[in-house]
């Protein structure tokens, strides 16, 4: 093997984050082809903190979790070139201008927002919102949470300079660096997709400081390195940052290893579920908007048409109170005990309201089945059975209303992501979609963050040849339907739900 590159990618999701290590070596088992090479070499929990009633991240432990990682790096005898962050969307520091940080950011589950949507609406107008900001109406989006925040009188927007959303507030503390990342600028339903900049008189009607937002940064780009202080600190050479596409959404997109220049399908498989293509240009429509489709920008000049779906969080926190209760089951066993439940006995649909907030899921799920008149689930395998199927269905639902949209019938669908080594998940997909689905990489959002590291450092040449890279690099899983159980019921019922929303 043959040493190529090596990167250092944070993944950080909502639920944990990993620090892993990128390798592009030449293989000569493969006759001299290059691989990407991937290993985990930190790991850790990323849990919110509930102060006096509000919902916070930690995000000072998140940043010295960073700098374990970085530690870890050199002392295993890796020695990075570049480093690039990813997280999950919408949230945000707020920076005085000193550059201090102006109090712990607020988690994108708190109650701050609770009402705002409607409240925007009636006084923008759905149409406008939806025609701006090319965004799904979801409670947590960056305008809901400055909008509350301005409502409330914040002290601490008021006396703020910047806003840098988490992956870049997270690169600042470790570059003494201010950007505003192209991908994750377009989460916040304060840029418009189709102008390709800020809606400074949106920001203006509802009193948010528009001076608070820098010009995005595209991925791909070069713009500092670690600093001195970081440096001697972790006894490291000063490494250098790399905007990935840091919306951990538009890396694990970037990671689908789909041929290029033909339409695919995608399901980012984790604690949230999100089903996409990729377009050339956004489609923000009035259908898109009817159908509550999302148009975030993408890396290597692309846009993600996509469907937030609840995930695999309503499994997390079902497990979470099972844990709690002393059950000590593992997913896997968690899995395997669904596998032997009755099919379709009770149906939810993932994205009703009850299951947003935290705490106190099993109970919640029991009551939508008893208030839709179905048989309520009381096992753990009853309830992880119910949990799996309707996020099939959801899926399926979802891949028909983009079928629609782009007037593309999709051969398949690709699903990458940490839910996918939920293989009963995987399964159901193909059932429920009646086409087959490929699975893989695991790793989506850290091999897409390595990806665009990999292009700034001129090692691949486009976003196509990255992904020739990672299909190359990572086995795919095929999972074809079963036609041994029927569906059509179960299809019927779940739109009946869907209907009801």
């Amino acid at each position: 093997m043959i040493n190529h590159a090596t990167v250092l990618a944070f993944d950080l999701g909502a639920s944990s984050g990993r620090a892993v290590i990128g390798e592009l070596v030449l293989s000569e088992e493969a006759g001299g082809q290059k691989r990407l090479q991937v290993t985990e070499i930190h790991r850790f929990p990323n849990e919110p903190i509930a102060v006096n009633g509000r919902l916070h991240w930690d995000i000072l432990r998140l940043l010295q979790e960073l700098k374990t990682g970085i530690r870890k790096a050199f002392q295993l005898g890796y020695e990075p070139r570049t480093f690039g962050i990813d997280t999950w969307g919408v949230d945000f520091g707020l920076l005085d201008a000193s550059g201090e940080l102006l109090g712990n950011p607020y988690h994108y589950r708190d109650s701050q927002t609770d009402g705002i949507v409607e409240e925007l609406i009636e006084l923008i107008g759905s149409d406008r919102l939806y025609e701006e900001g090319g965004l799904q109406f979801m409670p947590f989006n960056t305008i809901n949470q400055l909008y509350a925040m301005k409502k409330a009188g914040s002290p601490k927007l008021a006396a703020a300079s910047t806003l840098l959303l988490t992956p870049d507030l997270l690169a600042y503390f470790l570059t003494g660096v201010k950007i505003c990342e192209f991908t994750m600028a377009t989460t916040t339903q304060l840029y418009q997709p189709n102008e390709r900049q800020w809606n400074r008189a949106l920001m203006n009607q509802l009193g948010i400081p528009s001076t608070l937002f820098l010009e995005p940064t595209l991925p791909g780009t070069r713009f500092g390195q670690l600093t001195e202080e970081v440096c001697v600190e972790l006894g490291v050479p000063p490494i250098a940052a790399i905007a990935v596409g840091t919306h951990d959404t538009e890396s694990a997109a970037a990671a689908v290893p789909a041929k290029s220049g033909t339409p695919f399908a995608y399901l980012v498989c984790g604690t949230w579920s999100l089903l996409g293509t990729e377009l050339a240009k956004p489609l923000v429509t009035s259908d898109a908007k009817a159908l509550d489709f999302s148009n975030e920008g993408g890396v290597g000049g692309t846009y993600q048409l996509l469907k937030n779906i609840m995930g695999l969080w309503i499994l997390q926190e079902c497990k979470r109170e099972w844990d709690e209760q002393g059950s000590g089951l593992s997913y896997g066993e968690i899995v395997r005990l669904a596998e032997q439940a009755e099919p379709f006995r009770s149906l939810i649909h993932p994205d009703d309201a009850s299951f947003f907030a935290p705490a106190g899921m099993i109970r919640r799920i029991q009551a939508y089945c008893n208030n839709t008149g179905q048989k309520v689930p009381e096992s753990t395998a009853e309830i992880a059975r119910c949990i799996m199927e309707s996020l099939a269905l959801r899926y399926r639902e979802a891949l028909g209303q983009m079928e629609t949209l782009t007037g593309q019938s999709y051969a398949g669908l690709h699903m990458v992501g940490g839910g996918i080594q939920n293989e009963l998940l995987c399964r159901l997909t193909a059932s429920a979609i009646g086409k087959p689905v490929w699975a893989g990489p695991v790793e989506a959002s850290a091999i897409g963050n390595m990806q665009m590291q990999l292009v700034a450092l001129g090692e691949c040449s486009s976003l196509a040849d990255s992904r020739s890279l990672v299909e190359a690099s990572f086995p795919i899983k095929t999972f074809v339907p079963n036609h041994t159980l029927d569906w059509n019921e179960a299809i019927e019922r779940f739109d009946r739900l869907s209907r009801s929303e």
